[in-house]
This record gives structure tokens, sequence and C-alpha cells, in this order.
């Protein structure tokens, strides 16, 4: 036996497990490659070079297999995003005028922030309705204070009063 690992399957009574070494991977004599692999490889490259040699007649009929589409497509226009290849942009194209377009939901954040501003604007001023209470409400406050500073004022004359009679 040799002290090389022996994988994940060690009790088998079948064998052990052989890993390939980078050498034969490399080399293509790898067990783990399959015996099948050459003769798909070799048919690979056969098809390779009939195509280079159909390429030159393709070019005038992919024109026209451009233009049938499979099924409905050939009825309805389908724009799919998911089928669209993004098109990368390079730093150099891109047009530093033109601007993005705001998505549903940051146009009616903007929007809402606006128009938090402006109510705040117009509530300083004291043009809102909410503003017109409030002032009218601080007016009344501010009277009743004065009228019970008024009162206290009164009382305290009044008791100095007695007091200076009761010296007497």
């Amino acid at each position: 036996m040799t002290t090389m690992g022996r994988g994940k399957f060690k009790g088998k009574p079948t064998g052990q497990r052989r890993f390939s070494s980078a050498a034969e991977i490399l080399a293509g004599t790898s067990a783990a490659r399959p015996r099948s692999f050459k003769q798909k490889e070799a048919e690979y490259e056969e098809d390779i070079e009939e195509e280079s040699e159909e390429e030159s007649e393709e070019e005038e009929s992919e024109d026209e297999s451009d233009v049938k589409k499979k099924g409905h497509e050939a009825l309805i226009e389908v724009d799919n995003p998911n089928r669209a290849k993004p098109k990368t942009l390079k730093a150099r194209d891109l047009d530093a005028s033109k601007t993005t377009e705001l998505s549903r939901r940051e146009r009616e954040e903007l929007e809402k922030q606006r128009a938090h501003e402006r109510y705040m604007r117009l509530q300083e001023q004291g043009k809102t309705e909410q503003a017109r209470k409030d002032l009218d409400r601080l007016a009344l406050i501010r009277q009743q204070r004065e009228e019970a500073a008024k009162k206290r004022e009164e009382e305290k004359a009044a008791r100095d009063a007695k007091k200076v009679d009761a010296r007497k």
C-alpha cells in the first residue's frame, strides 16, 4: 500500500481512488479525462475547419436568417431586456452633459423634500393655517400671562398696603 491519500472512499473493497497529477493533466494523459473526450475533441476541430470554409458562403445567407424570426417574434416586436447584451461604455464615450433619469421612488422622495421645505418656509412666515392657529394661541397665552402678572402685582401691592396699615 502507498502512503498517498486515497480520497473519500477509504473502506471500499473495489480499490483505491487515483488522482491525476498536474503533469498528467497538462500532458492530456490523465485518467480523469474520459476516453471519448479525444474523439469529441477531434470532431470539434473538424467542425471548426468546416465552419471556416463555409463562412464565406454563409455571409450572404446570414442576412436572410437574421430577418427570419421564430414563432411569434415574426408577428410581435419583442424587446426583452434579458436578451439584449449590455453595451459597455468607455469613459471617453460618456456624455457628461446628459443627465440620468431618476427612478419613480427617487423622484417622489425629491418632491416630498421640496414640499416639506416649501411648507416650512411658509410656516416661518406665518402664512399657513397651522402657523396662524399657533400665533393666535401664542397671543392668547401672552394676554393671559400679562393679566395674571397684573393681578399678582395688585395682590402684592394690597398685601404691602395692609402691612403698612398694621404698623401704623
